[in-house]
């Protein structure tokens, strides 16, 4: 059995109009909402042995705002995650290597959503339903994965857990 988190960059910021998508850092919603999932993923003792993360400085924000881990996971930033569908994040995860327990993978949307819908084997639960409504920034999906990496396939995960910084803040 794995275990594979999926995580949203938190917030971007917008400020330069005239800066590329990719290199946009994060703003403080973003770093405080990072934070936030930090704890949280302390809490519930989430600790990937392999992060994969895409190469944009807002996801390398993000990952930056989840240090220090309790034990220091493998990191790979990857060019090919950057806007990546759903099925070049599958395939992406088709090529973990079968050692590798716990995935961490920390993309953009609408890509990160649609692997989330498109992995999760009971859309009708209640988690499954809110993760359908909407990904937001910085949201975490959990997911027991019974498959050997190479083999995942849609509707191949158990959604064990769908969280968002409003929702573990508790504010509207």
């Amino acid at each position: 059995m794995h275990q594979l988190l999926l995580l949203r960059h938190a917030k971007s910021s917008w400020d330069d109009a005239n800066q590329p998508d990719r290199d946009r850092p994060l703003n403080q919603r973003g770093r405080t909402s990072a934070a936030l999932m930090r704890h949280t993923m302390l809490e519930l003792g989430l600790s990937p042995d392999l992060v994969l993360v895409s190469s944009a400085k807002r996801t390398q924000e993000t990952l930056e705002a989840l240090e220090p881990w309790t034990d220091t996971p493998l990191i790979e930033p990857m060019d090919a995650l950057y806007l990546a569908t759903a099925g070049q994040l599958m395939d992406a995860l088709r090529d973990v290597p079968e050692t590798v327990r716990s995935v961490l993978l920390i993309g953009h949307n609408p890509g990160l959503h649609d692997l989330a819908l498109t992995l999760c084997n009971d859309p009708n639960q209640p988690a499954a339903r809110q993760m359908a409504a909407g990904f937001p920034t910085a949201a975490l999906a959990e997911f027991t994965i019974g498959a050997p990496w190479s083999r995942i396939m849609p509707g191949g995960g158990r959604l064990v857990r769908f969280l968002t910084p409003r929702g573990l803040s508790g504010t509207d």
